[in-house]
């Protein structure tokens, strides 16, 4: 098998990133857009020593699961990979990747729980950032590149978000701002950021640029009231100066509104900042919490919240719990999070801003046990000192992980269970519908107790 060969291939699996899987002369073959069953003719774009990478050619014949994929730029953009099956076998890939998964790299031989899977796979996303093409064209970026593909009205983004795109594209236009150079760190407008309260409607608009004004914006502040009316609570100008992939920088400049909008979570009033961390998907969410809550059992506990962002897991827990000790190293969701229970009465939390494993150790020297602990890591997962702290010094009766990516719960389970923690049951969670991503929650026990 060479570059550019033309294989006939048989898919009969799907990768971590939602690559069809087929078998050529022994050899992995990966094909994105392609389903379980599909029997295809792929060109072949690359051999590596054990696998390669080819693109279909030709649909022989097409998977049961196929269907006619909604999206016309489905196939170039990065966003979605399953758009072109059923849900309901995206969610049996995405339960059955969780069980390989748990099984290759932690060595767990208990089966997940039946996946929780959604009950509308579309116009879920509370949360966008759109790169900024020439012309003030939105998109998302194509699959490992930095080419940005115009996106339309996103089937995973509710409507408002293409009304106010439009609006923001049209005013880019007329008065023809520069749109930032990656390559030549040129250029003022580099991304245009959305977030909506899905439950109060509320909504907030911001541009991030390549600079400290942007020309004209009291008229596409006054667009932007006239299209989305009063549910528009925020306009941010975030300035990032910097020569970086990171999206937003450290500076925000109000042009309209508060500099935050309210959302309503599993009964719990929510404060967001402009970079607080929230779950992109509000009804998902809420199902995910509620597991969590399940297996935390927080009744008359003290809880320790570790990556707590602006509090949403503990926070829905304190009306039961005995304490709650939420932990966030970004100081901006801190704020929110301090905010947030104080606008709900809760008078028993309290939260400390600095890396997890700093501040495990600090609690751990003003002897402050936990009765439970929560981890909901990055998708990097657990710093495995961390864990050590949590499993030896805390030493709490259960610890309850939310994890986002299923790999690093795994590696985070093999060292939980040799600290003498014992995994008891794993949930997968699907709050990306139509994206390679699942999340997961799981509970551990002391093996001894």
């Amino acid at each position: 098998m060479k570059k550019n060969d033309i294989i006939e291939l048989e898919i009969t699996d799907i990768s971590s990133e939602g690559s069809g899987i087929g078998k050529y002369e022994g050899q992995a073959v990966f094909v994105p857009l392609t389903a379980v069953g599909d029997r295809i003719l792929a060109r072949v774009l690359k051999v590596k020593k054990n696998y390669a990478f080819a693109k279909c050619e030709k649909i022989i014949s097409p998977s049961e699961h196929r269907i006619d994929t909604d999206c016309g730029v489905f196939a170039r953009c990065g966003g979605c990979v399953f758009r072109h099956i059923k849900y309901k076998n995206e969610a049996e890939l995405k339960q059955n990747r969780v069980k390989q998964t748990m099984q290759r790299i932690g060595k767990v031989t208990l089966d997940p729980q039946p996946i929780i899977s959604a009950e509308n796979p579309d116009r879920y996303r509370n949360k966008a950032l759109y790169p900024i093409a020439t012309g003030g064209e939105l998109g998302f970026y194509s699959h490992h590149s930095h080419r940005s593909i115009p996106c339309g009205d996103c089937l995973l983004h509710p409507e408002v978000f293409y009304k106010a795109g439009n609006i923001f594209t049209a005013f880019v236009k007329k008065y023809d701002i520069s749109v930032y150079n990656e390559e030549t760190h040129s250029g003022l407008l580099r991304h245009f950021y959305m977030r909506y309260g899905a439950q109060t409607g509320e909504i907030m608009v911001g541009i991030v640029i390549n600079g400290n004004l942007l020309p004209k914006h009291a008229e596409l502040v006054e667009d932007l009231k006239t299209t989305l009316g009063e549910n528009l609570k925020s306009v941010i100008l975030n300035i990032n100066t910097k020569n970086t992939n990171v999206v937003l920088g450290d500076k925000n400049i109000l042009l309209y509104g508060r500099e935050y909008i309210y959302d309503i979570l599993c009964g719990v009033k929510v404060r967001i900042s402009p970079r607080s961390f929230y779950q992109v998907n509000h009804d998902m969410a809420e199902r995910l919490y509620k597991k969590a809550a399940e297996y935390a059992k927080p009744q008359g506990k003290n809880i320790l919240d570790l990556y707590c962002g602006a509090g949403t897991i503990g926070l829905s827990m304190a009306r039961a719990a005995k304490s709650i000790i939420g932990v966030e190293i970004v100081d901006a969701a801190v704020h929110d999070a301090e905010t947030n229970a104080r606008e709900n009465g809760v008078e028993n939390a309290r939260f400390i801003c600095g890396d997890a494993a700093k501040a495990a150790e600090q609690l751990k020297q003003e002897n402050i046990s936990a009765d439970v602990v929560i981890l909901d890591p990055p998708r990097k997962g657990c710093e495995e000192s961390l864990l050590h702290t949590v499993a030896n010094d805390f030493a709490p009766e259960r610890i309850v992980y939310v994890s986002c990516d299923v790999a690093t719960l795994a590696r985070d389970t093999a060292i939980l269970e040799s600290l003498g923690y014992k995994l008891q049951e794993y949930t997968p969670c699907d709050l990306f519908p139509r994206t390679q991503h699942c999340e997961c929650v799981s509970y551990f026990v002391q093996s001894t107790k």
